[in-house]
């Protein structure tokens, strides 16, 4: 369904030059069919409240959001807990200075310490403390039983394949479009 026509300034009322159109023209857009849009509307509707839903319960439990604890599961995947900030930021989607904030915090609570990649000084590491790990372990089960309650429960185990064959496509695709 297309959207509602625009009644936006021109540009010469909005003091910015014009800019040329690069979107194809209206009658190009492949518009989604009424089962897409209801999927997209349902996949967008999961993606606004499943996020808040879990950090309420890692704030509730360890006082980490979301990305805090992501952090710290993936610093303990590796067999020293530790990993560059370089790499941490991209697997967190995150800018490095984003990322050193969050970092800096996570150290201000004793949960991750900084230094500098021993094989490469330009590097720095985050390394997990042994009360980060700790904290995570102690949080991690009410953070799975969380997930199982509002996401895996609900599914079958083909539904399971079926959306994790699904998510990895659309990585595949998001991390192709920069």
């Amino acid at each position: 369904m297309p959207p509602a026509r625009d009644k936006r300034p021109t540009a010469a009322a909005t003091k910015r030059p014009a800019k040329t159109a690069t979107k194809p023209p209206a009658k190009d857009v492949r518009w989604l069919s009424s089962d897409e849009e209801a999927a997209w509307r349902a996949i967008a509707q999961v993606m606004v409240k499943l996020p808040w839903a879990l950090e309420c319960q890692l704030q509730r439990d360890a006082g980490l959001s979301f990305i805090e604890y992501h952090v710290l599961a993936r610093l303990s995947e590796d067999p020293e807990h530790t990993l560059r900030m370089s790499e941490l930021a991209v697997l967190a989607n995150s800018s490095l200075s984003r990322l050193s904030h969050l970092v800096k915090r996570l150290e201000l609570r004793g949960l991750v310490r900084r230094q500098a990649d021993p094989a490469d000084g330009r590097f720095t590491n985050a390394i997990m403390t042994d009360a980060g790990y700790e904290l995570l372990v102690a949080t991690a089960p009410g953070h799975v039983e969380r997930v199982r309650s509002l996401l895996m429960d609900g599914l079958s185990s083909a539904e399971v394949r079926q959306l994790h064959d699904a998510s990895q496509r659309w990585l595949a695709r998001l991390d192709a479009s920069g």
